[in-house]
């Protein structure tokens, strides 16, 4: 008897993968939207005259409101309310957010430029203010039904329907809208409203498991040890180590999320891509050519975990090499199939740029695997931003289309490596009873990085393009993206200096950070 009552929900294998298919639906629809409008910049220039300064504003106010702590505020509001109040509410929020931005686009607050664009931000404001906390319920989420079985795995899962998201936001908005920017903007914002419904369903399982551990545990008092005590930011702020690692959260990803938001429309005007992919790059599933390139996003998925995160997880070495070898030969037989079309897909703008998304499924991880065993998290991060120099220099002073491959190669590598190496060595840096706060102020930090380059980038295009902007607009001429780019170099020097000044405490205060985990 005493047996039976210690089962709960989540010791069912089946309920533990349904309740992250339900989660895994927001993860998936909230990154589709963050990122969706990067294949969309040429066209809402031509369509609706939003210029690349506009563009930069619309993209970089979606962080704002996690600049000024939503992140904390949010974790708060997570502790108290609990996972189901916290994800409805913020997932109501960011749909919302969703819904206006939508209805922005499509005229339904006026067809005046200002008034289009200004509720285009609040949307975006909106959603923004809801999605950095979904984030955060979906790992506490993914800690509550997995904590003892496959947690590695389930949360390596939940970012790869992220990273999905992303990519197929960014390679398929321009098949969905069919050539118009409305019908793609309201297709992001009812997958998140799609979501929220999956998510509410999963309440369901979410009441049961509770009631189920609360019989188990009796009543017992909330640890509040680990709740945000600004008192704590004073600490913070006097370790050294912790403000290198902060601040090269921030130059770190101010030079790739960004990067990613403007990469299509860089590849068409520097290096001649397509905006909109030919008929012989068409894939076809039901009459439909968004569901047939979708078809292509779901099989790179499914072979990225089946290569690169299922086998980690598989104790038998000889099957786990098996696993690996088996979904390299199906994977390699489909590219061969495909070729031609990838071929014609490596020189779209969209499809080329989405790839770097999804390629840190792969990467990422397989670095984190070499960092738990082999360690070097240190030097793991200085070659990172090695990687991100070279990206930004091969894609902005250098005029070379094969070595602009290579550069988004990097990119990729880079965007995998150094979070797999940077958000474990903020555990070995900082005591576990301030890891939350830790965490919470560097994403807030990161937010204002990100609002800042998202924005600045598209007011800096506008300017050094500023004399030739009617020709542009004519389509005589094209954006010269040589100084934006070369500004987020920068940031990789940043990067790397600040590496070095953490592998130099480390080896003054002993963290361990070029240790095995």
């Amino acid at each position: 008897m005493t047996d039976k009552i210690q089962k709960t929900l989540r010791d069912s294998a089946a309920l533990r993968w349904g309740a992250l298919i339900l989660l895994s639906a927001l993860t998936f629809s909230t990154y589709w939207f963050q990122d969706f409008f990067s294949g969309l910049k040429g066209l809402m220039e031509t369509e609706m005259g939003i210029d690349s300064e506009e563009f930069g504003r619309i993209i970089g106010m979606t962080t704002i409101a996690n600049m000024f702590g939503m992140i904390i505020i949010g974790g708060i509001m997570l502790d108290k309310w609990g996972i189901r109040i916290a994800g409805i509410v913020f997932g109501s929020i960011a749909t919302l957010g969703g819904a206006i931005t939508a209805a922005a686009a499509a005229g339904w607050f006026g067809d005046d430029h200002s008034t289009v664009v200004n509720y285009m931000i609040v949307g975006r404001i909106l959603f923004g203010s809801g999605l950095e906390v979904l984030c955060v319920v979906a790992t506490r989420t993914i800690v509550k039904w997995f904590k003892g079985y496959e947690l590695a795995l389930a949360m390596a899962i939940n970012m790869g329907f992220g990273r999905l998201g992303s990519a197929m936001g960014t390679a398929l908005s321009l098949d969905i809208g069919g050539g118009h920017v409305s019908p793609a903007v309201t297709f992001a914002a009812t997958l998140i409203g799609l979501a929220l419904i999956l998510f509410l369903i999963y309440t369901v399982f979410d009441i049961k498991i509770d009631k189920q551990e609360k019989a188990i545990a009796g009543d017992q008092e909330k640890d509040d040890s680990e709740d945000f005590k600004f008192s704590d930011l004073t600490a913070l702020i006097k370790n050294s180590s912790f403000l290198y690692i902060a601040l090269l959260c921030v130059a770190f990803y101010a030079a790739i999320f960004p990067f990613m938001m403007y990469a299509p429309d860089l590849l068409i005007n520097k290096f001649g891509f397509s905006q909109i992919l030919p008929a012989a790059g068409e894939v076809i599933i039901g009459g439909s050519k968004a569901l047939g390139a979708a078809s292509v996003y779901v099989i790179f998925f499914l072979f990225a975990i089946c290569f690169a995160v299922v086998p980690n997880n598989i104790k038998s070495k000889t099957l786990a090499l098996g696993v690996k070898v088996v979904s390299v030969f199906l994977f390699v037989s489909y590219l061969y199939y495909m070729k031609d079309v990838l071929a014609i897909w490596l020189q779209n703008g969209a499809k080329t740029a989405s790839l770097i998304p999804l390629g840190t499924i792969i990467f990422t991880p397989i670095f984190g695997n070499f960092v738990d065993k082999k360690g070097k998290a240190a030097s793991l991060m200085i070659l990172g931003s090695l990687l991100l120099i070279f990206a930004h220099v091969s894609l902005s002073v250098l005029n070379n289309v094969v070595i602009a491959y290579f550069g988004l190669v990097s990119l990729g590598v880079a965007f995998s490596l150094v979070p797999a190496a940077m958000w474990p060595s903020v555990a070995k840096i900082i005591p576990e009873n301030r890891l939350g706060t830790a965490y919470a102020s560097m994403f807030t930090l990161q937010n204002w990085g990100l609002g800042l380059f998202f924005w600045g980038i598209g007011a800096l295009l506008k300017f050094v393009n500023r004399n030739q902007l009617d020709e542009i607009e004519a389509g005589n001429a094209v954006y010269d993206y040589t100084i934006p780019i070369l500004v987020l170099v920068g940031c990789g020097v940043i990067s790397i200096f600040l590496s070095f000044k953490l592998k130099q405490s480390d080896k003054k205060y002993g963290y361990g950070l070029e240790d095995p985990s």
